[in-house]
């Protein structure tokens, strides 16, 4: 890179709030980056075999998926040495040659998916100092949906010590102008792409393209000042909501916090910053889909009485299924939020019982039809008052919604050193 250019990329790193330009890891061109880039950690939670068969395509090779704990084996006796084998994994990565010198700037991707839908984004590392799960914080990038505290301790364990960091974090933007994510692509995506390829198994493509040039972040810098104006009322400013991976920004904002509090004049660390792709709202392939409920071990008929008297006839129930269709909220709300107290106090006093929160109307149908299953199916979610309800009402409830199927979720691929 030219000093020049190095230059550009130093100062605007320094004048974007919230935001810095940082040194994002790349495989070399020697590996196979299909393998390489593995999906988002927290799918297919109930699905042991999806995540078997992944890593049986990618036996032998430099993945990502050797550096991640899929949350299916999160209660496996294994974990500590699973754990102990990802930083190990991260260690040999950065050791042996496995990336390509360090590549300074934003990376705009554009991912299409099996569902005929393409998504855009810009990869950036943001600020954790602007970022707090907690509600009542109103910071200028926070949760969409409650953070469960317990979820984080394997994510702050494997972040603690490891070397790299690869996001599967995706931020949303209330861009309906297209002047942040869209406009940079319109800038850059003549350019040859920094990498380019298919995502296993059967879930879709992926294109980057760097980010450097003055003229990019210097629109990325107005576009950033220009929604922060347009997204502050009353002086809450909610510039991005975390769509995707908020448990995982959590889990990096406690390590942070931990570091700041043992290192407090070491302000610059590389822990103070993480990984993210960031999307906008309006961007026409970004759907918003429902997070359906399984319970197992729970009675049907004792379920069918609860929702039924909390609903009046706003839940029905498949003809001779243990399957549960939650209709939309009348008051133009999310259904999700009246729905998930409702099984909080039904699981209270039925410990055996529990719950999983799964992506995809098909696969939760699939668990119900197991012994003692029962499914409940949430409709679709609306997306045109999602910042003014975050605002208004605070962090939706946990597993209120996700960004598309299972298989459309961010991929790991682009890496950023955390450690020495």
């Amino acid at each position: 890179m030219r000093l020049e250019s190095l230059g550009v990329l130093i100062v605007y790193s320094v004048l974007m709030k919230h935001l810095i330009v940082p040194e994002i890891l790349l495989p070399n061109a020697g590996v196979d980056l299909a393998a390489w880039a593995a999906l988002a950690c927290d799918q297919y939670t109930q699905d042991r075999a999806y995540w078997e068969r992944a890593a049986e395509a990618r036996a032998g090779k430099p993945t990502t998926l050797s550096l991640v704990l899929p949350e299916v084996f999160l209660n496996d006796a294994d974990k500590p040495s699973r754990v102990a084998a990802i930083h190990r994994a991260m260690r040999d990565y950065l050791a042996s040659g496995v990336f390509a010198e360090p590549f300074r700037g934003f990376i705009y991707v554009e991912r299409s998916t099996a569902y005929g839908r393409k998504r855009k984004g810009i990869v950036a590392a943001i600020d954790l100092e602007a970022y707090d799960w907690n509600p009542a914080k109103k910071a200028h990038i926070r949760a969409s949906e409650a953070t469960v505290p317990e979820r984080l301790p394997p994510r702050t364990e494997i972040r603690r010590n490891a070397p790299l960091e690869s996001p599967h974090v995706m931020l949303l933007a209330n861009d309906p102008l297209k002047r942040l994510v869209e406009a940079s692509g319109a800038r850059v995506r003549a350019k040859p792409p920094l990498y380019s390829t298919a995502l296993l198994p059967d879930s879709g493509h992926i294109t980057g393209w760097g980010i450097q040039d003055a003229e990019t972040l210097q629109a990325i810098k107005r576009a950033l000042s220009e929604l922060e104006a347009e997204n502050t009322v009353g002086g809450d400013c909610l510039l991005f909501a975390v769509g995707d991976g908020n448990h995982s920004l959590a889990a990096a904002k406690a390590v942070w916090d931990e570091h700041k509090a043992q290192r407090p004049a070491d302000t610059a660390h590389p822990l103070r910053y993480a990984l993210v792709e960031i999307v906008n709202i309006y961007d026409e392939g970004l759907t918003f889909e429902p997070i359906h409920r399984v319970l197992f071990g729970a009675d049907a008929g004792e379920l069918a009485a609860a929702l039924g008297e909390a609903f009046d006839g706003a839940v029905t129930q498949d003809s001779g299924e243990a399957v549960f269709r939650v209709a939309q909220d009348a008051g133009g709300g999310l259904a999700v939020s009246r729905l998930q107290p409702v099984l909080d106090s039904f699981l209270a006093v039925r410990p055996a019982a529990k719950i999983d929160y799964i992506h995809g109307e098909a696969e939760a149908l699939r668990l119900t039809r197991g012994a003692g299953a029962a499914g409940i199916i949430l409709p679709p979610v609306a997306k045109g008052d999602f910042f003014s309800t975050l605002r208004e009402r605070g962090a939706l409830p946990r597993k209120s919604f996700s960004l598309g199927e299972a298989s459309e979720k961010r991929f790991y691929l682009e890496c950023r050193r955390i450690h020495a």
